[in-house]
């Protein structure tokens, strides 16, 4: 769980648009805003925010600074009242800063008059001096005299950048001013402002380290095209690259579809190439919607490194894309996070570099993304410093809701200056997010940041971060695999506990031992069926008995029908070999006789000859037609002995099978419906003339006895007691001791009784044929 967070909040008297922190003091922030060109009767201004213990001071013209040092408060210090015939602030940042002052730039649009004359200065640049220090207490105000502030704040130039307008109505206005860090070899500063509402939008660069806007300042203009505007930009130096040339700048910018990047130096000659980095590629051919993400806001994490913040079609979500640039400026997709569901769609990105004082493979950046419900989402990034950027990680930090009543308009981050001292002579250390809206309030978040390692650890290389990083995949692929069987483990144990309790499976646990009586009372209740039905506990595994037991009986069965079907088709066998046998001794003795025959004839004339020889063949064919005959019948029999051992079978296995099934099931069922109208139905009242010998002979009761035919076999049914041919039985409540035991250890053998179930599912059943039951019991 992320710590506490302090936040401090303030509301003005006008809407703001615009904020930024010094980069080289964070407890000086600069906010912008106003109604605009005096319709509204609110006028415009640029106010800063400064140390708590800074005092208000008189100033010898409206302007304002405010208070960031304390976490609990804010307060305005210096207010700069602009003119109520111009416009209003819309974008500003800060150019650089000294102990005792600040430059900044601003966008402001000219009155509507100077406009429509053609003349529009948008960009105005300010140098604010800071009140001095707080004086001591006992130094401070005495006798209420206010002290004086004796510094000057004055505006230092304002320049048209921009391509004129060609439009009937001219709203072109400076939607973006974003300013590069100061290049530590030559102190170089690129700046580059942004159209909005043009009718062709445009990208103006120039020099941000000039004393004023001037003409030869600009270093570039890049035309967006026609009904298109850049939707953000971004700039970056190269401060540390031995590659490339010092002062060079790597600038980037979007529009809702496409984004650019290019590299530049200050000074030079020909205009940049701008190369199309990435693409938000078109929707599948069967995808539900055509609409494509919007691409909202961009940064430079390194000259490597970009991170982009796009908005979901339909505004149904945000995600932060993370792009690494190569060479030649083509992107390639490195990490992806799908923002909070309750961020349908996001106004505003502020990110912050977690630098280290020592030297380290890999550092943290702080993501701040504002949603249209005006909550924030703040995310940490930890990344290599260099590529390749192999598996970075966005890991979600807090979610502030609602933090201001109506939309955020910007959002800014401090500059961190990692301490030089040691961590034991370092005091706590914050980074402060700021956020401005059109509801005339500011909201200022102080993030606590802690050292890592953590200074139990021995380690010369120490960085502070928001959130400590996580483990290496491997180790977070293994921890998530034994947290899952973990899991697995313990539902499946108490999965098995809990049907053991409750009957439904055999015991392995031994879990009916761990309850109370009570306790297992209660949870073993009696399954209900679709019928009505009711299943006592443990039944199911004296079912199972039952159905093991009958499945042995059914086998036993059909074991003995295959064997008499084999003993009758052995002997079948056997009669039809004999009788096979004993028609082919018959032919081989008339083929006998008919041979001597022939023989004898040899000696008689020739005619006699022709006339044996021509009976010996009659006689050989018709043996040959006979055992003929009789193989066809030895087929026969055996195919229709082979279909009557099969129907035998078949009738054995359906018979012994209904036999299984059927055999107590109705005596199952009617005391399980006996058992459930006693709980539910409510017996008829006998009346005043009514005996109760009367009354209980035209009730039907159920009645459980043995087989007329076997003993050792239940029979269950309802009659009426009292009348003439009834069984004679008694109730169960009249049964003694002895006599229950029998009935429970015949009830239990035949499986329709548990005694889980308890005898309150046989109170009032008629036991019939109790003598004989006790009596071979005993016996």
């Amino acid at each position: 769980m992320a710590p506490a967070i302090a936040a401090a909040k303030l509301t003005l008297s006008y809407p703001l648009y615009a904020s930024d922190f010094d980069p080289q003091n964070s407890s000086f922030l600069l906010v912008g805003g106003g109604g605009g060109q005096g319709r509204t009767g609110i006028g415009n201004k640029i106010v800063i925010f400064v140390p708590s213990p800074l005092r208000r001071h008189r100033l010898t013209q409206p302007q304002t600074l405010i208070n960031t040092l304390r976490k609990q408060t804010l307060s305005e210090v210096v207010d700069i009242d602009l003119s109520k015939d111009e416009d209003s602030v819309t974008s500003l940042a800060v150019a650089s800063s000294t102990v005792s002052s600040v430059t900044a730039f601003a966008g402001i649009n000219s009155s509507e008059k100077d406009q429509a004359a053609g003349k529009n200065e948008h960009l105005r640049s300010f140098r604010l001096e800071y009140p001095p220090k707080r004086r001591p207490e006992n130094e401070a105000e005495k006798g209420g005299v206010v002290e004086e502030y004796r510094g000057q704040t004055a505006p230092l130039g304002r320049a048209s950048l921009f391509t004129p307008s060609t439009a009937i109505r001219k709203e072109t206005y400076q939607r973006i001013t974003r300013l590069s860090r100061p290049c530590k070899v030559n102190g170089g500063q690129l700046g580059a402002i942004a159209t909005g509402l043009a009718p062709e939008g445009e990208i103006v660069l120039f020099d941000a380290k000039t004393n004023g806007p001037m003409g030869p300042w600009v270093e570039a203009r890049l035309s967006i095209g026609k009904g298109q505007e850049a939707a953000d930009v971004d700039i970056i130096g190269h401060d540390d690259a031995q590659d490339v040339p010092p002062g060079t700048f790597s600038v980037a910018y979007c529009t809702d579809y496409e984004v650019h990047a290019f590299r530049m130096t200050l000074k030079q000659n020909k205009a940049p190439e701008p190369q199309s980095a990435f693409e938000e590629p078109h929707p599948d051919t069967f995808a539900p919607t055509k609409a494509r993400s919007k691409f909202r806001s961009l940064r430079f994490l390194s000259p490597n490194l970009l991170l982009l913040l796009q908005n979901r079609p339909n505004r149904s979500g945000s995600d932060l894309l993370l792009l690494e640039l190569s060479s030649s400026y083509q992107a390639r997709i490195v990490g992806t996070k799908r923002l909070h569901k309750g961020i349908n769609s996001a106004t505003a990105l502020s990110v912050a570099h977690l630098a280290s004082s020592t030297s380290s493979q890999s550092t943290q950046h702080i993501i701040a993304v504002a949603g249209q419900d005006t909550s924030i989402s703040i995310l940490t990034l930890e990344h290599r410093y260099k590529p390749p950027f192999k598996s970075p990680k966005f890991r979600p930090h807090t979610l502030l809701r609602a933090v201001h009543p109506l939309q955020i308009t910007s959002l800014s981050f401090s500059t961190f200056s990692p301490p030089q001292t040691s961590q034991k002579d370092t005091p706590p250390q914050y980074i402060k997010l700021a956020s401005t809206s059109v509801a005339n309030t500011i909201v200022l978040h102080t993030l606590p940041l802690t050292p890592y390692p953590p200074p139990s650890q021995k380690s010369s290389k120490h960085r502070y971060v928001l959130t400590s990083p996580g483990r290496s995949d491997a180790a977070q692929m293994t921890f998530s695999i034994i947290v899952s069987a973990l899991v697995i483990a313990l539902g499946a144990f108490f999965l098995q506990a809990f049907t053991e309790i409750r009957g439904g499976s055999p015991e392995y646990l031994g879990a009916k031992g761990w309850l109370s009586q009570r306790v297992h009372d209660y949870i073993a209740v009696p399954y209900i069926l679709e019928n009505g039905t009711s299943i006592a506990p443990n039944t199911l595994s004296s079912m199972s008995d039952r159905a093991s037991s009958t499945s042995s009986s059914l086998l036993d069965e059909i074991t003995t029908t295959i064997g008499s079907v084999s003993d009758h088709a052995s002997s079948t066998s056997s009669s039809i070999h004999e009788e096979i046998t004993d028609k082919l001794a018959d032919i081989q003795s008339t083929a006998s006789s008919s041979t001597a025959a022939a023989k004898e004839s040899l000696a008689d004339t020739p005619e006699n000859a022709k006339q044996a020889i021509s009976a010996a063949l009659d006689a050989a064919s018709s043996a040959a037609a006979e055992l003929k005959e009789a193989s066809e019948a030895y087929s026969a029999t055996a195919s229709d002995t082979l279909t009557t051992a099969s129907n035998c079978l078949a009738s054995a296995a359906s018979s012994a099978t209904q036999k299984a099934s059927n055999q107590y099931a109705h005596i199952r069922d009617l005391l399980s419906r006996h058992h459930h109208h006693r709980r539910h139905a409510t017996p008829p009242s006998p009346s005043p003339s009514s005996s109760s010998d009367q009354t209980s002979s035209n009730i039907p009761h159920m009645i459980i006895h043995p087989d007329n035919d076997d003993e050792s076999k239940l029979q269950a049914g309802y009659h009426h007691v009292g009348r003439e041919g009834a069984r004679e039985g008694r109730r169960w409540e009249e049964l003694s001791a002895r006599e229950r035991e029998v009935w429970k250890g015949r009830l239990l053998e035949a499986g329709v009784w548990a005694r889980e179930e308890g005898e309150a599912v046989l109170k009032g059943v008629f036991f019939g044929g109790v003598a004989q039951a006790v009596g071979a019991a005993v016996g």
